[in-house]
């Protein structure tokens, strides 16, 4: 019979005085389970639930799945010094209720890591997509740039998240000027003494100024203006 929200949850608790059931005067010590009726506290066994088992709260998926697939199920109650109120500490369901809704939670999570594999692969494939057409575009702009060295600076310019000149919307769309400016931070740090300026205390302003020649000399022979 499938729960409505009108139905009533059947609710068992965890004694923390010693008891003793009003049925069978079974003694029931701190820590067991009691469902209590209009004759008083009675024992899982009288109160016909000594076939079900305690699932604790914690994974509120598991739970909500054991309760769907037991037909009969048992909110489990402790009262709280602290807060001075009735918890939730968990349920009572079938053990083949609890152990359907294991395999279903674990094969939903299977499902869920399967789909973000697949999810980072495709951003990963995206990703690299976006990189080569980057070079590709460097060495169209600048055919005299050495062979191979186009993937390194499109690698840096475009990393993902680092603000770079490669991350801008000029560059999504690979305009000039976003390509020339991924090639000139490129060749200021490897191939100027632009590095070494910063490291003897230069502004990064004038150590660029010290480079500006070598850089421009550079830019001129990759671009292919310069074939001598």
């Amino acid at each position: 019979m499938k729960r409505t929200k009108k139905d009533k949850d059947i609710v068992v608790f965890i004694v923390r005085r010693d008891s003793v059931c009003c049925e069978c005067g079974e003694e029931l010590f701190s820590g067991r389970f009691i469902h209590l009726s209009d004759k008083g506290a009675a024992c899982l066994s009288c109160a016909d639930l000594d076939h079900l088992s305690y699932l604790p709260r914690g994974n509120a998926a598991l739970t909500r799945r054991a309760r769907k697939n037991s037909g009969l199920s048992a909110v489990v109650l402790q009262w709280s010094r602290t807060r001075r109120r009735y918890e939730r500490q968990g349920i009572l369901a079938s053990p083949e209720a609890i152990e359907k809704a294991e395999e279903e939670c674990l094969d939903y999570e299977e499902l869920r890591e399967a789909r973000r594999i697949k999810a980072r692969k495709k951003r990963e494939e995206a990703e690299l997509k976006y990189v080569n057409e980057f070079a590709r575009e460097i060495r169209t702009f600048f055919p005299g740039c050495p062979p191979g060295r186009e993937f390194k600076i499109a690698d840096f310019a475009c990393r993902k998240y680092s603000g770079r000149v490669g991350r801008s919307s000029d560059a999504k769309t690979f305009s000039a000027d976003a390509i020339e400016l991924a090639l000139r931070a490129h060749i200021r740090h490897e191939c100027t003494d632009y590095d070494t300026l910063l490291m003897r205390g230069y502004e990064r302003w004038d150590a660029r100024d010290e480079v500006r020649g070598r850089v421009e000399e550079i830019i001129k022979r990759w671009r292919g203006e310069d074939e001598a």
